[in-house]
């Protein structure tokens, strides 16, 4: 090809054209080049493909990739698929569905990752997200970020361009690998078939291990499509031979299927590799056990991290009873201690810190939520433990000091501090217990007399949260997604017990509701799943009222519809006394609902809040989506919280 390309530049840019002789020469000169190029090139072909193709290819097989796939997926017990459809990943979803896997399809790509988010969170085994390539792709950015923030193990699965086609103008072809190397633990491309299974297995492995977090693998749509389909794709056959450089381009495109195909379905173990989890030392343990057993007012703020295998979240919880020691909860740690505990605080948290003599991180992080580290005493000790080197010590040195840092498992170091403490028989002060309780119970009053007051319009929002608190059942799965309106619901509901709280964690991230419900509802089906709503967050996924009908997975959404981004406008208005980009509609909802396949309800009395609330639970509990779309007033309850 050189030697052709090369005479071809070099009689067309000859000044004059040669005689016929010289012509003839020229052509004769080019034709055996490239008859030798020819040659040597097939004989590299036949040397390459016996070093490196170790196998043979079946040529008239009807296995794929996507058999492969489904073979990883379900012997890493995964039970269900998110997807939106595209043509790149077909292979995999029928054969996931033919392995007995559910397959559902969503209204939006990135729902698919917010739902198998959740499945991850709810269930320990890393969630599965499969959409197709370019725009498919690019969808679900915002929820694979905030997976990572979270350190939610997910796995995604993204159709690619062909082999051969990339960077040649194929359709959706663009350098995904590119986008999602910054947010993924581990990203991958499947070349050759037979590197399927072990790829996958290192994904799911790279997912859970330390700071879990979301993986990408990427397939080209020739390693998922049955051997002869990609082989007539590339090399349509033909019933009139081709020149000499069609021909050789042909044998070179066959060979490099070949290679693809190779040895693809020789049995391989497709089980889990082990994760890998850090774990605090001995010495560490004993440490933190002797801080805390010397403390007066100890002091236990949990994150999200403490949710994590391989403790389970009634083992710690045990253990956290059994220390007796008060303990705020945030992210997913809510609920962790059931409805009421004599140990849980919730109000008040900046003024217990405080005064608090050591303080205990247990995967709680020193960022906005804790002020930057702030809201801790300098003359505190304090204990940090995290699996996250950068988040064990984010803002150390500036605004807070650890006495203790421990790089480990947050589950497994707490349970085994509190065994310690418990061969000692350390008790907590039962006063500064106490001192707590009493200030949640004085706070509460508040709250609830600030329920009594009557806005301009329609119905307080917290008489109405107050409400849901005493309709909600023991089996609730909370999912939030919102901003004032949720702000507020996380001071009044009660999460019934661990893992029935979902929220979208660090990033902040609106939209996260119809995935993390639909997730949540697969995983506990008995479960009663309620979707706490601004009217404002809303809209990025209320088209999944569809996937819920046509899924049969009945969630309930509660709608805070105040007709306004009032998280930003409790800030902008006072500021620069203009509401612009911040006022909605008090729109219809519910008819939004109805439209879906799901039942609608309004809600705008507040004579009728349990009446309403008890008919959209039984039509729930019957086997419809239910949306309620409740009225709700201004409130200065949480005048001066921050957007920013």
């Amino acid at each position: 090809f050189f030697f052709f390309f090369f005479f071809s530049i070099r009689f067309r840019s000859a000044p004059t054209p040669p005689p016929l002789l010289e012509r003839m020469e020229c052509c004769c000169l080019t034709t055996v080049l490239l008859a030798l190029g020819a040659l040597l090139l097939a004989l590299a072909g036949f040397v390459y493909s016996k070093l490196r193709v170790g196998g043979k290819v079946e040529n008239t097989m009807s296995k794929h990739g996507g058999q492969l796939v489904a073979q990883v997926l379900k012997e890493h017990h995964v039970d269900f698929v998110f997807t939106l459809v595209g043509g790149h990943i077909s292979p995999i979803l029928v054969s996931a569905q033919e392995a007995g896997i559910q397959v559902i399809d969503t209204r939006h790509e990135v729902t698919t990752v917010f739902a198998a988010d959740a499945v991850a969170r709810m269930s320990g085994v890393p969630g599965v997200a499969a959409v197709t390539a370019g725009p498919g792709l690019t969808n679900t950015v915002t929820a694979v970020k905030n997976a990572q923030m979270a350190e939610s193990p997910v796995v995604l699965l993204g159709g690619a361009a062909a082999t051969l086609l990339k960077g040649r103008g194929a359709l959706q072809d663009i350098d995904q690998m590119a986008l999602f190397r910054p947010l993924c633990k581990y990203t991958a491309t499947v070349t050759r078939v037979r590197d399927i299974v072990p790829i996958l297995r290192r994904a799911f492995c790279e997912a859970q291990s330390g700071v879990p977090g979301p993986v990408f693998v990427e397939f080209p749509i020739d390693t998922l499509y049955p051997y002869p389909t990609v082989l007539q794709e590339a090399v349509p056959k033909s019933k009139k031979a081709g020149s000499v450089v069609s021909r050789v381009i042909d044998w070179y495109l066959a060979n490099h299927i070949n290679r693809q195909f190779a040895d693809a379905f020789v049995a391989q173990d497709c089980s889990p590799l082990p994760a890998r989890s850090p774990l605090g030392s001995v010495a560490e343990i004993r440490f933190a056990a002797d801080l805390l057993r010397k403390a007066q007012r100890p002091v236990i703020v949990l994150g999200s991290q403490a949710t994590l295998p391989p403790t389970q979240p009634q083992q710690l919880q045990q253990a956290l009873e059994a220390m007796g020691i008060p303990c705020f909860l945030g992210g997913m740690s809510r609920g962790l201690l059931g409805k009421a505990s004599r140990i849980q605080a919730k109000q008040k948290r900046k003024e217990a810190l405080k005064e608090a003599d050591v303080v205990l991180l247990a995967g709680a992080v020193c960022d906005f939520r804790l002020g930057y580290g702030r809201s801790l005493s300098a003359k505190s000790k304090i204990i940090a433990v995290n699996r996250d080197s950068v988040s064990l010590k984010k803002n150390a040195g500036v605004f807070w000091h650890p006495t203790l840092a421990v790089l480990g498992d947050v589950g497994s170091f707490v349970t085994a501090v509190a065994e310690n403490l418990k061969a000692t028989g350390f008790k907590c002060d039962a006063e500064w217990v106490k001192t707590l309780v009493d200030r949640d119970v004085e706070r509460e009053k508040e709250i609830h007399e600030q329920g009594k007051e009557k806005p301009g319009k329609y119905m307080n929002p917290i008489k109405l949260l107050e409400h849901v608190e005493a309709l909600l059942p023991d089996n609730a799965i909370l999912v939030a997604d919102g901003g004032d309106f949720v702000g507020t619901a996380a001071y009044i509901l009660r999460p019934r017990g661990p893992l029935c709280w979902l929220d979208p964690g660090a990033f902040g991230t609106l939209g996260v509701g119809g995935g993390f419900a639909l997730g949540a509802k697969l995983c506990r089906p008995d479960a009663e799943v309620w979707v706490l709503y601004g009217d404002g967050s809303l809209g990025y996924s209320v088209a999944e009222f569809d996937t819920f009908a046509r899924h049969k997975t009945p969630v309930l959404a509660l709608v805070g519809n105040d007709a306004c981004w009032s998280q930003i406008a409790r800030e902008q208005v006072p500021m620069f006394n203009t509401d612009v980009a911040c006022a909605l509609a008090y729109s219809d909802y519910h008819v939004v609902a109805d439209g879906y396949g799901g039942k609608g309800f309004l809600l705008d009395d507040d004579s009728q809040i349990d009446t309403v609330l008890k008919q959209a639970q039984e039509a729930c509990a019957k086997g419809k989506p239910v949306l309620v779309n409740a009225l709700i007033g201004k409130s200065d309850f949480r005048k001066g919280s921050i957007s920013v």
